[in-house]
């Protein structure tokens, strides 16, 4: 069955889309701002990030405690998160309590005041993430490598945390200001999944939300980047570890590119499919060389990277490039096969119901879809958007996105040149 999720554009730009379910009685509510981390001020990366680590610690109503004795006695876990794009405060909630909980949440994001006390807190605990990060070498060879990929301080190249040194710069002022710059109700979409009818839905996010007046920020304008124009290399030596960590990749495609459909079938037949795709059976089952080997496809508003990782035995980690030059070359030269393409085909559009059985994964595809610009009956015309891959088409994206002389290789680990 269609999701078939009604739209609704409030008069201030907020835009609601809720489905109604009976599943259960409960509802997910999934509220996202167009300023994740590409909205950082230059720089001071970062910024976006330590604002979604104290921004439930206390609103112009509510205190921090006032705040999580609310959510802990409805037994609601307040999930915030920030990518590139995206700044989003996701729960679930019993049906009865939609209505209040929708308040408390909107009122977290409408009105920080992000206390000193509380900010001290959360740098704390914001650099000791950074520390956990830079002490792990899966992180700093996929950093290292976004930075290869996109550099010049480019937002896709950023680290989303930032640094020691920007966070603890970072006041309570600087982030009331990115605030006040960037969230406003025209960057807002409301979703709401569950045992809620559209009506109640929409008479719920106007109480919260309608008077809501901020004027709508500039459009934040990403650049795409030129993909690199020779192959690189970096290695990180991390002499006290036990495992190396392998990030490779290349500038691949846009979300909105007409060629996604055919990027995603060659990406999950190369990385994905069964045990990580031709990465994971040459390197993992038939070699035995690795802990993991995969690749993503991160499509994005601008190209976004199609990303090789694997962990190995360091003195395995020569042998792992090797394979996995060996693969890239083989995707370019000889490229997919039929069976290859229908096999991953069959399972993507087999594994579209199952991504969406809950409440809270049906709201997370529609905010996909609204923010890509995607369409309402997204989820029905799929099928046929895959099944319309031919193999010449993943073929050719496959040499339009894949190019062993412009790879960009990071290795960190107990390894050194």
């Amino acid at each position: 069955m269609p999701l078939n999720p009604v739209r609704i554009a409030l008069p201030n730009g907020a835009t609601l889309l809720t489905k109604h379910t009976a599943t259960t009685p409960a509802v997910s509510i999934n509220l996202a701002m167009r300023a994740g981390s590409a909205s950082d001020p230059a720089g001071a990366a970062g910024t976006t990030w330590l604002l979604s680590r104290v921004i439930d610690r206390g609103t112009a109503a509510r205190s921090a405690a006032e705040i999580a004795e609310e959510l802990d006695s409805r037994g609601i876990t307040l999930t915030i998160s920030v990518t590139r794009h995206l700044f989003s405060l996701v729960c679930t909630c019993l049906a009865d309590d939609f209505e209040p909980v929708l308040s408390r949440v909107g009122d977290i994001l409408m009105s920080p005041t992000a206390p000193d006390d509380e900010l001290v807190t959360r740098k704390g605990e914001v650099v000791t993430a950074i520390r956990q990060d830079e002490d792990n070498p899966a992180v700093r060879a996929t950093e290292a490598l976004m930075v290869l990929l996109y550099p010049r301080g480019h937002p896709y190249g950023r680290r989303t945390k930032g640094s020691i040194a920007t966070v603890d710069s970072l006041t309570r002022d600087q982030l009331l200001q990115l605030h006040a710059s960037r969230f406003a109700p025209g960057g807002l979409t409301a979703v709401i999944v569950g045992d809620v009818a559209p009506a109640r839905a929409a008479d719920a996010t106007t109480r919260v939300f309608g008077n809501w007046n901020r004027p709508a920020p500039p459009p934040l304008v990403v650049s795409p980047v030129a993909p690199p124009e020779a192959r690189q290399r970096v290695v990180i030596p991390m002499m006290n570890k036990s495992q190396a960590d392998i990030a490779c990749g290349f500038v691949a495609i846009a979300r909105r590119d007409p060629a996604y459909y055919a990027c995603w079938l060659m990406n999950n037949v190369f990385g994905q499919y069964s045990i990580g795709g031709r990465l994971g059976d040459s390197i993992r089952e038939r070699q035995g060389m690795g802990y993991y080997a995969s690749s993503s496809l991160d499509a994005n508003v601008v190209p976004g990277p199609v990303t090789i990782r694997a962990g190995v035995n360091p003195v395995n980690v020569d042998r792992a490039v090797a394979s996995i030059d060996d693969e890239i070359v083989r995707l370019v030269r000889d490229g997919l096969t039929q069976k290859e393409l229908d096999d991953s085909r069959r399972f993507l559009i087999g594994s579209i119901p199952r991504a969406l059985e809950t409440n809270a994964a049906i709201a997370n595809f529609l905010q996909t879809e609204e923010f890509f610009g995607l369409g309402l009956d997204y989820d029905a015309r799929l099928p046929d958007l895959l099944g319309a891959v031919t193999l010449d088409e993943a073929n050719a994206v496959a040499r339009r996105v894949i190019d062993p002389d412009r790879m960009a290789l990071v290795i960190a680990g107990p390894y050194q040149d």
